[in-house]
């Protein structure tokens, strides 16, 4: 009985909301269990001995034909109650105070984006944007760490996991994914971050588009003798829809890995593959936002009168736009429910916490990065309160560019046209502030084409072209929003307000920008509205917020002249050339 299960549990509300959410996904038995496991709350430290789901053999769902695993069994796509006992019995990690699990992901905190290999063989390798970003690794060192991976999973592990789901919530666009760990708490990540299927129907004749084996546990000791640049390797064969993960245990890895196909897959099928979040308003109406680490992306989209549809990874096809992920990754260094009260309180039983140290009783402490500044937190996205269930929205009615200006000489604001979006897309700038780094004393710019270039597998200005149509067919806007300095550079001038941030993302969303007058900014040619409710005039225009107009267009050159400078490497024969576009 569903409704004695309830009352069983009437200590720990987190407990009952997931029961009500998962019932119709969940066995009798599994939900009995997750009961169970609430009344001896005060034992989540101890070996839990409750029966697991059983596992199947590698020959069940085609992994031995597939992959060459055969000896290994299977469990296959655990329910959450069921990964929570297996994390607590295989002693992965500790139960945080909020419910949430709570591991350590070893000496990589983060991605090993020197480690990241590409097979070089026909066709993949002529469309392929080979380079330091997209490395090349002859198809024989591919096939040796593959085979090393094989043998380890036949020879040592006798029981590990696999996700069969998908990544996309449209079933038109979406690829089927197939993720195979050997830790519970990986199994975990993939299950929060991926879609997951709505019946074992789903993925009863289960044909994987892409396959990652995790084999984390194991390294390359001749990595010298390959080519490679240290034990680790995180490689890719294209045509044989494959990717081996050795040396790393970060589960980003696997995240960014699927991300990375999905970038080279759907451009080839008029399909944009982007790096931004997305949310929806109540009429439908549907926004992006693009912006690297420490632009405001995540809170800016995460606002309260507005669905989000999802924080990192979207396409955007014949339908509209949609999220490759079930789930959300946020960062949770300096976190408060007071800064950000959508992700704090998203932090609970079946969310897992990555690399936070654990206070007495197994308090998180967000303000302790002595592990690492990149703690992380995973959470399927239905711990979101205002999530759109759908996982998608209809055509972008704007898109918002966001960058942290540490130079303090762009505007809070400022329209942008066609060609200067495609220049502004391709540039993806930000700036890391002075100081973060021994030897800086002023601001650094830093570049990063699409908005994620760690992750785009083909040349970018092929992202920029496909942009650039489905911006003329939808007749989408394009805005570039400054999160960064006003008044002068860091050091000098000051943050720009989140009031007055709120308040430009508020006009471009209600529609009240486009009725102010605009003038053009003299250097980098994009407009700038003369007034805004909630900004003062004197910020909207930035040379009008410093004391020292001199420094202001000494600086504004300074800053147009690395744009120009990083935009030359895009400027090649045969690509879109929108080097017109940008300052003059």
């Amino acid at each position: 009985d569903f409704s004695a299960l309830i009352n069983q549990s009437k200590n720990n509300i987190t407990i009952i909301k997931q029961m009500t959410y998962l019932r119709s996904f969940y066995c009798a038995s599994s939900v009995a269990r997750l009961a169970a496991l609430s009344a001896r709350s005060s034992a989540f430290n101890s070996p839990l001995n409750i029966r697991y789901a059983s596992t199947i053999p590698a020959s069940a769902i085609g992994i031995d034909s597939a992959t060459g695993i055969t000896k290994t069994e299977f469990y296959r796509n655990l329910s959450y109650p069921d990964i929570f006992e297996h994390e607590v019995k295989n002693k992965e990690g500790e139960v945080a105070s909020n419910g949430a699990f709570a591991c350590m992901t070893g000496k990589f905190t983060g991605r090993s984006p020197k480690d990241k290999f590409f097979a070089k063989q026909t066709p993949s390798d002529q469309f392929l944007d080979w380079g330091p970003i997209n490395m090349a690794i002859a198809p024989q060192v591919y096939k040796d760490i593959y085979k090393r991976a094989v043998d380890y999973y036949n020879n040592n592990v006798d029981k590990a996991y696999v996700f069969d789901g998908f990544c996309g919530t449209n079933p038109k666009s979406r690829k089927s994914i197939r993720i195979i760990t050997e830790l519970a708490w990986q199994h975990h990540f993939v299950t929060n971050m991926f879609i997951r299927s709505k019946s074992p129907k789903e993925v009863e004749n289960f044909t994987p588009d892409y396959t990652i084996i995790n084999a984390c546990k194991i390294t390359n000791p001749d990595y010298k003798e390959k080519g490679l640049n240290s034990d680790v390797a995180v490689v890719f064969n294209v045509e044989d829809k494959m990717a081996v993960i050795t040396g790393t245990y970060y589960g980003g890895e696997m995240k960014k890995g699927i991300f990375s196909m999905m970038n080279y897959w759907l451009p080839m099928e008029g399909i944009m593959a982007m790096h931004c979040s997305a949310n929806k308003g109540k009429d439908g109406d549907t926004c992006l936002f693009f912006g690297l680490s420490g632009t405001g992306k995540t809170t800016l989209s995460a606002d309260p009168n507005r669905y989000l549809i999802g924080d990192d990874e979207h396409g955007w096809d014949d339908d509209g736009i949609f999220n490759f992920e079930g789930g959300c990754y946020a960062k949770t260094i300096k976190l408060s429910r007071e800064s950000e009260p959508e992700i704090f309180d998203a932090i609970k039983r079946d969310a897992l916490i990555e690399n936070v140290k654990l206070k007495e009783g197994g308090v998180p402490d967000y303000d302790d990065s002595s592990i690492t500044e990149n703690g992380r937190v995973s959470y399927p996205i239905y711990h979101i309160s205002n999530h759109e269930p759908t996982g998608m929205g209809g055509h972008p009615n704007n898109i918002i560019f966001l960058t942290c200006d540490a130079f303090g000489v762009l505007p809070p604001v400022s329209r942008l046209n066609e060609g200067q979006a495609m220049y502004h897309f391709l540039s993806g700038y930000t700036a890391k502030v002075a100081g973060t780094e021994r030897g800086i004393v002023e601001p650094i710019p830093n570049f990063s084409a699409c908005f994620g270039a760690a992750f785009m597998t083909l040349h970018p200005t092929k992202y920029a072209d496909l942009l650039k149509e489905k911006l003329r067919t939808h007749k989408t806007n394009c805005y570039l929003v400054n999160t960064g300095w006003t008044g002068g550079a860091y050091g000098v001038g000051k943050r720009m307000s989140i009031k007055a941030t709120r308040a430009c993302v508020d006009a471009i969303l209600d529609g009240s920008i486009e009725k102010s007058s605009f003038k053009t900014d003299p250097i980098f040619g994009f407009e700038i509205p003369t007034s805004l409710h909630d900004v003062p005039s004197n910020v909207l225009d930035p040379k009008d917020s410093w004391t020292d107009k001199e420094a202001f267009e000494s600086v504004s050159h300074k800053l147009a002249g690395m744009f120009k400078s990083n935009y030359e490497k895009f400027i090649k024969p045969g690509v879109t050339d929108y080097s017109p576009y940008g300052p003059k």
